[in-house]
């Protein structure tokens, strides 16, 4: 570690509006948050474990990525093919820039796909819980929100282990 460095923060964001715009415009936050965890590392440091389990920062962008992925594509919107969540794999050839480039797509894809919804009750097409009836879109939206708040936490965490750098 190299001492306590803040780096830029991203702030709350600071709005008065409806509910789904509220909603995207705190999961924008918090994934820039996530990405910003991710900033002026070296693809070794972000693929480096910093916990016994072996989350990596570089796990995590990939892990959230593939969340969004299996709410909104695949349960929601009922897209073919594989859940991803559990393929989550952290190889040498994965890169910071490729896996903040892949979870800005995931996030823009699921945003359009929100602005698009009329109604947040709405459920989607399948659900990725054992029991019960697929969620709506709401439902969905809160849980990223949850999700990638919970791993931010995580990520300010394993930036600090790696260079000492804190903030948002």
């Amino acid at each position: 570690m190299t001492g306590t460095a803040p780096r830029g923060d991203v702030r709350p964001p600071t709005i008065h509006a409806d509910e789904k715009t509220t909603l995207l415009a705190f999961l924008d936050y918090l994934r820039e948050s996530i990405t910003a965890k991710l900033a002026g590392l070296s693809d070794e440091q972000a693929r480096t474990p910093g916990v016994p389990s072996g989350t990596s920062l570089l796990w995590l962008i990939k892990h959230l990525t593939a969340v969004e992925h299996d709410w909104v594509m695949w349960a929601y919107r009922g897209e073919t093919g594989p859940r991803r969540e559990r393929q989550v794999r952290i190889t040498a050839d994965d890169t910071v820039a490729q896996a903040v480039a892949a979870y800005r797509e995931m996030a823009q894809r699921t945003t359009e796909i929100a602005l698009a919804c009329d109604d947040l009750h709405r459920p989607g097409v399948r659900s990725l819980r054992e029991h019960g009836p697929a969620p709506s879109l709401r439902w969905v939206l809160v849980h990223l929100v949850e999700e990638t708040a919970r791993h931010a936490g995580h990520a300010d965490i394993l930036r600090e282990q790696i260079d000492g750098a804190v903030g948002r």
